[in-house]
């Protein structure tokens, strides 16, 4: 009997890429240090009822890739090839391990797409792609380079800031299909809110650890259950949360 297709749809040179990537995520992610640091977090939110971030925080994560786990990066991969995203932003992209599941998605959604219109029609679409640490986005270029033509072609990495980078209205998609919210929970909102604008009727937001860190993300669940906004929400039962929310505003 032959084997069942992999869920995700790659040369066995970028699957290879993705698993070395993903153990070296898990070690960091399981070592005690890392485990004492979220703990830290939530420790300081009880205490001082807010979030504190330092140039000490910086410096323990500049060499970590926090990468989404295996199983969200393929049930992210395979909604984007569900809904045929062809445009997707990315906040948080550390080492660019989600980023090649996006990109796969993206560029095969592509192909589909112009297949089914034919050879003539031109058919855009890219995952841009967020980073504010220097040394992070040098690796996720590494990264991408490595996987090559499968993926380096639809990645836009605006580096800095990306409360600023997706500010800048050259190369920004005027729909956009799919956002991925994996970076510090203060941030998540700010984001939304720059992209929602933007967003296609039908567009998934998903967001990281909405179970483990709820409380840290207050103000952006007030934010997708204030049905002003159009948003229909789930939490679903992945390690430490994983929200999906539809933007489906009233006609």
């Amino acid at each position: 009997m032959a084997s069942p297709p992999s869920t995700v749809a790659a040369s066995p040179k970028v699957h290879q890429l993705l698993q070395k990537l993903h153990a070296l995520s898990e070690a960091q992610e399981n070592s005690i240090s890392q485990r004492f640091f979220y703990v830290s977090r939530l420790f300081y939110y009880w205490m001082f009822s807010g979030q504190r971030w330092s140039a000490a925080s910086d410096d323990h994560m500049r060499d970590k890739f926090v990468a989404l786990e295996p199983d969200k990066c393929q049930f992210v991969y395979l909604l984007a090839r569900s809904l045929g995203a062809c445009n997707i932003v990315e906040a948080g992209t550390s080492f660019g391990v989600s980023t090649i599941y996006l990109a796969l998605a993206v560029g095969q959604n592509i192909a589909d797409r112009t297949r089914s219109l034919g050879s003539t029609s031109s058919v855009t679409g890219k995952v841009i792609a967020t980073e504010n640490e220097p040394s992070k986005a040098a690796k996720a270029r590494e990264h991408w380079r490595e996987a090559g033509d499968e993926v380096e072609p639809w990645i836009e990495l605006r580096e800095g800031n990306l409360l600023e980078t997706l500010k800048v209205e050259e190369g920004m998609p005027e729909e956009i299909d799919m956002l991925l919210l994996d970076i510090w929970t203060p941030m998540a909102l700010p984001t939304l809110k720059i992209v929602h604008p933007r967003l296609k009727r039908g567009a998934v937001i998903i967001a990281d650890n909405t179970t483990s860190s709820r409380l840290l993300y207050k103000d952006l669940f007030e934010y997708l259950h204030n049905p002003e906004n159009g948003f229909r929400t789930l939490t679903l039962p992945f390690n430490g949360g994983l929200e999906i929310s539809v933007y489906l505003p009233e006609e």
